[in-house]
């Protein structure tokens, strides 16, 4: 069966989509096959990042190794089974359409809780959550006493997580492996990124993630999306001479990758 990797959170601008995308064409770049859908119906970040870099890479006569993205079929309400939720239904089928040629399906969620997102987390192997590195985020997770910084409990976010590990229990399947990612990390050791980072190792203990570091803020990132292109594919676009900041933030895709410890997943991209 495909590893399932599911990018979300509940707040809006965290870098899921730029997440989803380097994460699938870097596994895509290593010779796996990587299927791709976007829930967020509305926005369609990741599912445009992929439409782009298709129309580029036509335009341009290139062939790189392409995430296979798919929309959620279409259904009608004779095809449910008795109380059958719809987008159930459509999730279930593009998973299943999905898996027999894929070894990786990456899934970005919303920015916001919906049915989708929430059946999402509970076929995630993998959770990648992107986080900003600010308390502002962090509420995402766990609510904190203003004054000492204490960890009061769990987020409406971290107990939806929680239930789709119970599911998952239930049903007899692997836990979960849940990877929060801290995006756009300061590059000077300033005292509120200190406290951000002792938090969330205290509650990383607590409810059970992992923390890794993500990716800095960096305008390269904006300018490649509309060709669709990723970090990784530089030099194939005639990219030859890499500045010291695109060399650092391609350096936080592979270490990215490294800090997942995907199944099978070695070797260079």
């Amino acid at each position: 069966m495909a590893h399932i990797i599911v990018v979300g959170n509940e707040k809006g601008g965290s870098g899921k989509s730029t997440t989803c995308m380097h994460v699938a064409t870097a596994l895509s770049r290593m010779g796996h096959r990587v299927g791709a859908l976007d829930l967020d119906l509305r926005q369609r970040s990741f599912a445009r990042y992929i439409e782009n870099r298709r129309a580029y890479l036509a335009r341009s006569g290139l062939n790189l190794p392409t995430p296979d993205y798919r929309d959620l079929p279409e259904t009608t309400p004779d095809a449910l089974a008795p109380n059958e939720n719809i987008y159930d239904h459509r999730l279930s089928a593009a998973v299943a359409e999905l898996e027999p040629v894929s070894d990786f399906i990456v899934i970005d969620c919303p920015g916001s809780h919906t049915r989708l997102s929430q059946v999402a987390h509970s076929l995630a192997d993998t959770l990648i959550t992107p986080l900003n590195d600010s308390f502002v985020d962090f509420d995402l997770l766990a609510h904190i006493d203003a004054e000492t910084g204490k960890v009061l409990g769990p987020s409406i976010y971290a107990e939806m997580v929680w239930n789709a590990r119970q599911l998952r229990a239930k049903a007899g399947l692997k836990p979960i492996d849940w990877i929060v990612l801290r995006n756009r990390l300061g590059a000077q050791q300033m005292h509120n990124k200190k406290k951000v980072g002792k938090a969330l190792d205290d509650l990383s203990r607590r409810i059970g993630f992992r923390v890794a570091p993500g990716f800095s803020e960096r305008v390269i990132f904006r300018e490649l999306f509309p060709r669709g292109l990723t970090l990784l594919d530089l030099k194939e676009v005639g990219v030859e001479h890499l500045n010291l900041s695109n060399i650092a933030a391609r350096q936080e895709v592979r270490d990215l990758l490294n800090e997942l410890k995907l199944p099978g997943v070695r070797g260079d991209f």
